[in-house]
């Protein structure tokens, strides 16, 4: 009998990719397509959620199709997706009212600073782990109520279903027979209530969302269904599904208290395992759910960067450098020492642990010799400063997770990079660990299905399959460390809003 095959879907924001895993968390294959962004306004980002799932069902049919394997092998699908993305669709057509208004969307600003000048974020936070932020799906389902013609009266009536880019998949590829989520992507639309494990009433009638749009909540590796026949030549079970970075922490094997990951895509999301208790943060972080598995909840303390790799898109973009993020590397590593050059890349506001919509980005410490060497490596050092923030800001909320050594094991498309690798553990003191294998947000969704289809026995087993890792200890002095962290802290404080 053959080996077991799992297949994974990463729905993530600038692109939709399909992995084809072993069982042992080897790759057979992969597909992906690029996803288009939408600017409608400044501050507004929107996806076509129509197209993310013509994508998705294109790259699952196509990795299958590359690895040469048959589908019958193929025991189970995991999905795994751009968090806080809120879609809104009618579940008599299939279609969605507009198009989804994605997590970097900054619209709903004004709703939450109503809220919380109305008192309300330290309720919130106690009941969703989250603050009041357009970062999360909550206000953006409000928005779409309020904005779409006729949306209040047809949800109403019950015509609408919402939901994160996972439920709009499962529900597109059961055919409409499954309108469910998992709990790591529930707790981050601030309807949620992560200590009792259900929709909250309450946050939905503080937001203006009904309760009965939202789809029912699963664990991590329960049963979604199947995929329709049409779809993909046969039914395929979809056992799994997480949110990206909770994905990426299973694909890491960070499964006990204490044990960290980030990731470096488009933004960082850097979370901490906190086991199976809820650590309420003083520095502004967020408490999520790290993943429920067979009705057991774990939960983490998350840092969100809304701006690190697209800092280096926005050197081509922006600066005209040429030759992508290998050329902007290239340019970094040979800045002049100490240079002073300070970028802080609030496009979109600044995340954790400022939470400060209103902030914008700006360049510090320009001497006459200063270019674009400099600044290039002053975009890469604002991923490790943002970094060096959530750290400071774990190890005041969680002191037991930062007692012993400390590693920090990151993934995505800037870890790729040795340089910058060096450069993230000399800026923020601490071990980093590459993963070799960086797809570990699809890998970590693969890990999820497999347990629920049965082809690992618990997680335990599933997260031996991580790949191995690299290390790199801080080689900089303290003294520069420090200084560069200064400089860091004070340019925060120069493009702050309030």
């Amino acid at each position: 009998m053959a080996a077991p095959l799992i297949l994974a879907l990463d729905q993530g924001t600038t692109s939709t990719r399909a992995i084809l895993f072993e069982a042992d968390g080897a790759p057979l294959a992969e597909a992906g397509r690029p996803l288009r962004q939408h600017y409608p306004r400044d501050g507004w980002v929107e996806h076509d959620a129509e197209e993310i799932f013509e994508a998705s069902v294109a790259v699952l049919r196509e990795a299958v199709e590359r690895a040469g394997r048959d589908l019958g092998e193929v025991r189970a699908i995991g999905i795994t997706n751009q968090r806080e993305t809120a879609v809104i669709w009618d579940r008599r057509t299939g279609k969605p009212i507009h198009r989804a208004i994605v997590w970097q969307d900054r619209r709903t600003e004004p709703l939450c600073q109503s809220l919380r000048e109305a008192g309300r974020e330290p309720r919130v936070t106690e009941v969703t782990g989250l603050l009041l932020d357009p970062y999360f799906s909550g206000t953006k389902f409000a928005w779409l109520l309020d904005n779409v013609a006729g949306a209040r009266s047809a949800a109403e009536a019950g015509h609408l279903l919402a939901g994160t880019i996972d439920a709009w998949l499962v529900w597109k590829l059961t055919g409409g027979r499954l309108h469910a989520t998992d709990a790591t992507n529930a707790s981050r639309t601030l309807l949620y209530d992560i200590g009792r494990g259900e929709w909250s009433a309450e946050m939905g009638e503080m937001l203006g969302v009904p309760i009965g749009m939202m789809p029912d909540v699963l664990d991590c590796n329960g049963d979604f269904g199947e995929t329709e026949p049409g779809l993909l030549g046969r039914p395929i079970p979809i056992r799994g599904v997480a949110g990206d970075q909770q994905a990426a922490l299973m694909g890491q094997g960070c499964i006990h208290p204490g044990e960290m990951k980030a990731t470096y895509g488009t933004g960082c999301f850097m979370l901490v395992n906190t086991g199976e208790t809820r650590a309420p943060s003083r520095s502004r972080l967020l408490t999520t759910v790290a993943a429920r598995v067979d009705g057991r909840t774990t939960y983490a303390l998350e840092g969100a960067i809304f701006i690190a790799g697209a800092a280096i898109q926005w050197l081509g973009e922006g600066l005209g450098v040429q030759g992508g993020p290998q050329a902007a590397e290239a340019l970094a590593a040979g800045a002049r020492p100490d240079h002073g050059v300070v970028l802080v890349p609030a496009f979109t506001g600044l995340g954790a642990p400022w939470w400060d919509a209103g902030a914008r980005g700006a360049i510090f410490g320009l001497t006459r010799d200063a270019g674009l060497a400099e600044i290039a490596q002053a975009a890469f050092d604002a991923s490790a400063l943002q970094t060096r923030d959530l750290i400071e800001a774990m190890r005041a909320d969680a002191p037991r997770a930062f007692a012993g050594e400390v590693e920090m094991r990151i993934d995505g498309g800037m870890s790729k990079s040795a340089w910058f690798s060096q450069r993230l553990a000399d800026l923020t003191g601490i071990q980093v660990c590459r993963a070799t294998y960086q797809e570990t947000t699809a890998l970590g969704a693969a890990l999820f299905a497999g347990v629920g289809a049965g082809v690992y026995r618990d997680v335990a087993e599933a997260a031996a399959s991580r790949p191995r890792t690299e290390g790199y200890r801080p080689q900089l002095a303290d003294e520069p460390r420090e200084l560069a962290y200064a400089r860091w802290l004070d340019a925060v404080a120069r493009v702050r809003s309030s």
